[in-house]
């Protein structure tokens, strides 16, 4: 899908605060290129046609034009929008069947990697430890549970082999400008192991964008987390 150069040329869709940090760190980087950012209303299929990589931070809706520009160019997909309904949810998966798409509620390479301890954590104690997810965040914030929370939970869930997250203990709180912290504790009667994740910038959200704008150029259709990009080839 990629074309034969070693600058990979980056569309973002989505001009909000997300859109604009994804910008500005791409535009430091010397082996990706900005095609253009793209808003409701703007010429999206030739956007796309001039890219090698579609970035979508838009919204649900938003996602949706996206997604049909990309198959219909085949054009490798990373998205990062959180509340897609099981519809929507429906419309991504059947994209990934034709191109590679990396599919997160949460782009930050310390989130990846703490999802991947907590997995292996709840596999390896099984269910003798309680689990408590806490998250804070931005009084704009509207969701609660995070979806970051969330994502912990069902990985804790289904490492453990139970259906859904009604073992796992969510708390929600949301205060100032805080960018997002998570703390996950497993406890038991005897001991307690605590993994905890602070973000102090936005900023980490589009340099994971941009590490998994590298990686799946060129990768085989599918749908891809951010699990994939840091721990496997």
């Amino acid at each position: 899908m990629i074309q034969d150069h070693s600058v990979i040329r980056i569309v973002i869709a989505g001009a909000g605060r997300m859109g604009q940090a994804i910008a500005a760190r791409l535009n430091a980087q010397d082996d990706l290129e900005l095609v253009g950012t793209w808003q409701r209303g703007d010429d999206l299929a030739t956007l796309v046609a001039a890219s090698d990589v579609v970035i979508d931070f838009s919204l649900p809706d938003g996602t949706m034009q996206v997604l049909d520009a990309v198959t219909e160019h085949a054009r490798p997909l990373v998205c990062g929008v959180s509340g897609l309904d099981d519809a929507q949810m429906a419309r991504l998966d059947e994209a990934a069947t034709r191109i590679p798409v990396v599919y997160d509620r949460n782009m930050s390479l310390g989130i990846a990697v703490l999802e991947h301890s907590v997995r292996e954590a709840a596999r390896t104690l099984g269910q003798d430890f309680d689990i408590r997810i806490s998250e804070v965040h931005h009084v704009h914030k509207k969701d609660a549970p995070s979806g970051t929370a969330l994502k912990l939970g069902e990985a804790a869930a289904e490492a453990r082999g139970e259906s859904g997250t009604g073992a796992v203990t969510f708390e929600s709180e949301r205060r100032g400008e805080v960018p997002g912290d998570h703390e996950v504790v497993m406890r038991s009667a005897t001991e307690s192991l605590t993994f905890a994740h602070s973000v102090t910038t936005r900023q980490v959200f589009a340099d994971g964008a941009l590490r998994a704008a590298r990686w799946i150029a060129g990768k085989s259709p599918g749908r891809y987390a951010m699990s994939d990009v840091l721990f496997r080839n």
